[in-house]
């Protein structure tokens, strides 16, 4: 945060990164995000509990005091989102003005819009309880903001809009010509049902997308071919956009897995010096985990099975009995864990999350493997532990094609 800006902009800025950017990686933003969710969840949960009429008789008060407290929450949430619209990326070369209005014709501006929207049309005195009921349920879509799920689905369904309203199209005219056909053939024997286009459309479209209520079955042997004919049809027009958004939803999550990875192995010192292949490759070695403030990551004595790497967050060493005053604490770019692995002997600290961390975990196997296939590695942690410890450890490894072994410096240290 600037801090030579005056003061009013540092306090939107500072809501801002709570509300939008740093919503996800501070305790602050975290905290403010499950605060909001609870407040959905209470809203839509009021909303439901005050539709039985025992318990809106019962609890009517309660219900009436919660719903306004949930009012006024997302009043002030809104009006916030709406002060803060000029630090968003696309927003910051317009006014203020113009920014918040930018926002509230935003997608998810008009949801907002929606959650305050049953106080504003009470105070109107439109206090019609179905207008109401509907206005507050919309607030299930304020979870999009919040949900990973969510925003990927909304994402498959723009970038798949044409597919699907081709699907649409498609849909419409088999049920046209299927409406069309079965009015010729059963019209006269079931005149009330199939008498015109329009009824037998009513048949056609439940058939097709196989819901089948069996409120409407054709009566002739000519009218049960033509309806098996459509419920096959059915079948397969309902399988296109399903197997249209299935693999879409399925692109995007390993697109976003992909960049997030990406960043976090590229967010690391000591991958900084290699090239967008090299990257790549470790991708494919390396698993992200996220870690809880406070829990464990491995222990004195255990098996050294993995090396760890610190995208975010900080982590606590400590040292042996000898040294149980010693602890070490690392932050996003420190790495640990290696030499136990490489040493092949088993765990002299305890390491454990302070915050709460995103680690990238390298098997033991793999990391052998990576230093033969790039010494600069092995070289580059050296440098790095060297300057801590001043002391290194010559290693032999074994090239993973057999060819000449790779001797590696690695650093013989007590952080494992």
């Amino acid at each position: 945060m600037r801090h030579d800006r005056p003061l009013h902009l540092r306090a939107r800025q500072y809501f801002y990164e709570i509300l939008e950017s740093h919503a996800q990686s501070t305790p602050v933003g975290v905290f403010a995000n499950r605060v909001i969710v609870f407040f959905i969840m209470l809203s839509i949960g009021v909303t439901v509990l005050e539709s039985v009429p025992r318990f809106r008789d019962e609890y009517g008060s309660l219900f009436r005091a919660l719903e306004f407290v949930c009012l006024v929450f997302f009043s002030i949430e809104y009006y916030i989102r709406i002060w803060i619209a000029p630090e968003h990326v696309p927003y910051r070369e317009m006014s203020s003005v113009r920014a918040g209005w930018a926002y509230m014709i935003s997608p998810q501006g008009i949801v907002d819009c929606l959650a305050v929207m049953p106080l504003w049309v009470a105070m109107l005195g439109f206090d019609d309880l179905r207008v109401l009921i509907i206005l507050r349920v919309l607030r299930v879509l304020k979870f999009a903001r919040y949900s990973s799920g969510m925003r990927s689905l909304l994402e498959v369904l723009e970038a798949e809009r044409r597919a699907l309203l081709a699907c649409l199209v498609i849909l419409g005219c088999a049920t046209l010509v299927s409406a069309t056909a079965m009015h010729i053939v059963e019209g006269n024997v079931q005149p009330d049902k199939f008498g015109t286009i329009p009824d037998a459309m009513w048949w056609a479209i439940v058939t097709l997308t196989t819901i089948g209520y069996g409120d409407v079955v054709p009566a002739t042997g000519i009218g049960r071919m033509i309806a098996s004919v459509t419920i096959v049809g059915g079948l397969i027009m309902i399988a296109l956009p399903v197997g249209i958004v299935a693999n879409a939803f399925s692109e995007v999550i390993h697109r976003r897995d992909f960049i997030v990875n990406w960043s976090m192995v590229a967010r690391v010192p000591l991958f900084s010096h290699l090239t967008a292949g090299d990257i790549a490759h470790i991708m494919q070695l390396l698993q992200a985990r996220q870690i809880e403030r406070g829990e464990v990551i491995f222990r004195r004595g255990d098996p050294a099975t993995a090396m760890y790497f610190i995208a975010e967050g900080d982590v606590e060493i400590e040292l042996g009995p000898e040294e149980r005053s010693r602890r070490i604490r690392l932050g996003a770019g420190h790495f640990f864990g290696e030499i136990a692995v490489l040493n092949r002997v088993e765990r002299s600290a305890t390491v454990k999350a302070v915050s709460r961390a995103r680690l990238l975990v390298l098997d033991a196997a793999d990391l052998r493997s990576l230093i033969s296939r790039e010494p600069g590695i092995a070289r580059k942690i050296n440098e790095i532990v060297e300057g801590r410890t001043g002391r290194t450890l010559n290693l032999e490894i074994a090239d993973v094609e057999g060819q000449e072994d790779v001797t590696a410096d690695v650093p013989l240290e007590k952080i494992d």
